[in-house]
């Protein structure tokens, strides 16, 4: 069995980047989204999954300073499990339901003195927390390296590549951020959000996964499977 989560990142970020994210779900192969809950466009991206009932919806903690830097150190973690609980309730008055996953802006939950505070509430919710669940994630689907633009990274070819050569048996996750570079996206990942979104709703891409026979779940699904999976292995 292989199976994919295509999720995009920064759901609620801009219009530009919901709508984005919406025609990837609706004419492409992304399964699920990651939404912010403290952006202008943070309402508008909620009512918009909600319309969209096969998009799973986890919560992409933001830990970011007035200047959208990501916080760490002992600042951050003082303020984390606060944070978090908030960015939480949020989601639940946005969404009306908890997030099927956790993940978090810039990755940030990769600080080691943020992560108990990530590992704490994704087991008090019973949520995967991106790689730190089952479900394997694979980061480098992304057109920006060392600072440059690498569009060739994030074409149809790109993306084909990278799912022949590293997605092995069981349930992967593919990050991805998908969008429109529209005013109001305070970004430097502007053309390539849009790049993506062009290579995502591909129909090569869907006729290769197809041919390979990769079935495109969303956390939901992917964490039945997993535990089927592992009853059928506890079976005699």
């Amino acid at each position: 069995m292989r199976c994919i989560v295509v999720n995009g990142d920064d759901l609620g970020l801009s219009p530009g980047v919901n709508q984005g994210i919406a025609e990837a779900h609706q004419q492409g192969v992304l399964t699920s989204a990651s939404l912010m809950v403290e952006r202008p466009a943070s309402r508008e991206g909620a009512e918009l999954a909600n319309d969209l009932p096969g998009l799973s919806v986890g919560l992409h903690a933001d830990l970011s300073d007035a200047g959208g830097q990501p916080l760490s150190g002992r600042e951050a973690a003082q303020r984390c499990g606060a944070v978090l609980q908030g960015q939480l309730d949020r989601f639940q008055e946005l969404v009306g339901r908890l997030p099927t996953h956790l993940d978090s802006h810039h990755n940030v939950h990769r600080d080691p003195l943020l992560l108990p505070f990530f590992l704490e509430l994704a087991d008090r919710h019973r949520l995967p927390l991106r790689e730190h669940s089952p479900v394997r994630h694979l980061g480098s689907f992304y057109g920006q390296w060392n600072g440059e633009t690498h569009l060739e990274q994030i074409s149809v070819d790109g993306l084909i590549g990278l799912v022949e050569t590293e997605v092995p048996e069981g349930v992967t996750e593919i990050g991805c951020h998908p969008g429109y570079a529209d005013p109001q996206l305070r970004s430097s990942y502007r053309r390539e959000r849009e790049a993506e979104l062009r290579t995502l709703c591909d129909p090569a891409v869907l006729e290769f996964l197809s041919a390979r026979h990769i079935r495109l779940v969303g956390f939901v699904e992917a964490m039945n499977l997993l535990a089927s999976a592992e009853r059928g292995r506890e079976t005699p």
